[in-house]
């Protein structure tokens, strides 16, 4: 997916939010939808870790 935001995608994203929408709301979903971006681009190009692997990594339970 291209960094670069097409004017459509920002006025979708904007239309979604609420009338009562706060620059907190907008902020927070721009940072969800990079963050899904950033993890589908991840892992299509394979830089991902097994489950188990991160659970020791930060001491869960298996």
């Amino acid at each position: 997916m291209s960094n670069v935001i097409q004017k459509e995608e920002a006025h979708r994203l904007v239309d979604q939010l609420s009338a009562d929408s706060t620059w907190e709301d907008l902020m927070r979903e721009i940072y969800v939808r990079e963050a899904i971006e950033k993890g589908l681009e991840d892992s299509e190009a394979g830089r991902t870790d097994e489950v188990g692997e991160v659970r020791r990594r930060f001491g869960l339970p298996e």
